[in-house]
């Protein structure tokens, strides 16, 4: 098992996969041990240490916080944690199934003022009287800085700091499994975000076959990079208990491997708990998910555009193709409805608007009406049940200037072409 494993009172098994390295040590409570080296590019051994303790793997000469490290309680560029997640205490969930499913989508951050894993659960019996029967979390991996939507985490097996770490999603997972509430947890495997010289200098994690729209596409042609992954959803699984995951952007998880490893990993998980709901983002008109690789549903944006362009007279960008009755009649009548999911708000048609503005308070009733009517799955935005006005912007905290810097340039470049924006000062994100 990748990262490090507390196997005992006083040992913490240590594996990581660096086949570039000559040497590879891990450096814990002021010593160097050093690990075998194994099949696969591999490392490993059992060194004397406990759970909280700080440590990071030296390779040749160069230290690096654990790619699979379970804490990160200092940020990115500080010493991984030993987290004895097992040792967690985890009711258990209350089963979801497709035909009664109601999705809240959240982000910890913005959901309450505290911004907390903590803070979130004395909403959940709240949102379970509602009709909710599972919170869709957006992503929690740790990632550069304190604030931000999550998309660009680099230690993906390591709740974000920030939020309250792993006990903290640890008592939240709990907190909602009491309400009777599942969790469905937003996972990111396309891509990592920048500032991720860690995770190049163990290895070959991305490939130039490959381009996505937000950084080097991840290679899962080597083992050792199917194996985070892989591992990362077993863990949030086996150590969690979480209910399901929402798989962002799979259309950008190349493989041209067989099985495709998003397949490998739903089978994999399932034998951990053959429960656990797969749902996928995926590019309009690309029903691979459901159709070749046995998960469960995927986000069919495609009602939403068209309600959106109805009611708002909207049409430029991806809504050009959308706004006519008939169309929305076409998508009330898509098969098979439960695998298919629906909404009316979510954080990419919020969010990636120039200033996060939600929908006129005169279309609330009609949007509500017509996402929950429909026979398709349906997703709720946070606040969209009692009609939220503050904004959900886009926000990020790069810690390095010159990322900052080119996110706030990409971020006017990309609204510079929408006539409604022209002329706008778009928020600095």
């Amino acid at each position: 098992m990748l990262g490090a494993v507390p196997a005992g009172e006083d040992s913490v098994e240590f594996e990581v996969w660096a086949p570039s390295a000559s040497t590879v040590r891990v450096r814990v409570n002021g010593a160097d041990h050093e690990l075998e080296r194994r099949a696969e590019g591999m490392h490993g051994a059992a060194v004397g240490a406990s759970a909280g303790d700080d440590y990071v793997f030296v390779l040749d000469d160069d230290a690096w916080p654990d790619p699979c490290s379970r804490g990160q309680p200092e940020g990115v560029r500080g010493p991984s944690r030993v987290v004895d997640t097992r040792a967690f205490e985890i009711a258990a969930g209350p089963g979801l199934e497709l035909e009664t499913l109601v999705l809240y989508e959240l982000h910890v951050g913005t959901f309450t003022d505290e911004g907390t894993f903590d803070a979130a659960c004395a909403h959940f019996a709240e949102l379970a009287s509602l009709g909710v029967t599972a919170i869709e979390v957006m992503p929690i991996a740790t990632f550069p800085g304190d604030r931000g939507w999550g998309y660009d985490g680099l230690y993906t097996w390591a709740p974000h700091p920030a939020y309250g770490g792993p006990a903290g999603f640890a008592r939240m997972v709990d907190a909602a499994h009491r309400a009777g509430l599942g969790v469905v947890l937003d996972v990111v495997y396309n891509h990592v975000g920048p500032g991720n010289e860690a995770l190049r200098a163990f290895g070959p994690y991305f490939t130039d076959r490959h381009e996505t729209f937000w950084g080097d596409a991840i290679d899962y042609a080597q083992p050792g990079v199917r194996e985070w992954a892989i591992q990362n959803a077993e863990m949030w699984v086996r150590e969690y208990r979480v209910d399901g995951f929402r798989l962002d952007a799979v259309h950008a998880v190349y493989d041209d491997g067989d099985p495709h490893v998003l397949v490998e990993l739903a089978r994999r998980v399932r034998a951990i708990d053959a429960r656990v709901l797969f749902t996928d983002e995926m590019e309009t008109g690309d029903l691979r998910p459901i159709e070749e690789w046995g998960h469960d549903a995927q986000w069919a944006d495609e009602l939403h555009h068209e309600l959106h362009v109805l009611l708002t007279g909207e049409t430029e960008g991806y809504y050009a193709e959308y706004g006519s009755v008939e169309g929305l009649a076409e998508q009330l009548r898509r098969r098979p409805p439960e695998r298919l999911i629906v909404c009316s708000q979510n954080h990419d048609q919020v969010g990636n608007r120039a200033f996060g503005d939600r929908p006129a308070d005169d279309e609330l009733a009609l949007r509500a009406a017509v996402m929950l009517f429909a026979p398709q799955t349906p997703l709720l935005f946070m606040g969209e049940e009692y009609g939220e006005r503050n904004p959900f912007r886009f926000f990020t905290d790069h810690i390095d200037p010159s990322i900052a810097e080119a996110t706030r340039e990409g971020r006017r470049r990309e609204f510079a072409r929408f006539a409604a924006f022209a002329g706008e000062d778009v928020p600095d994100p």
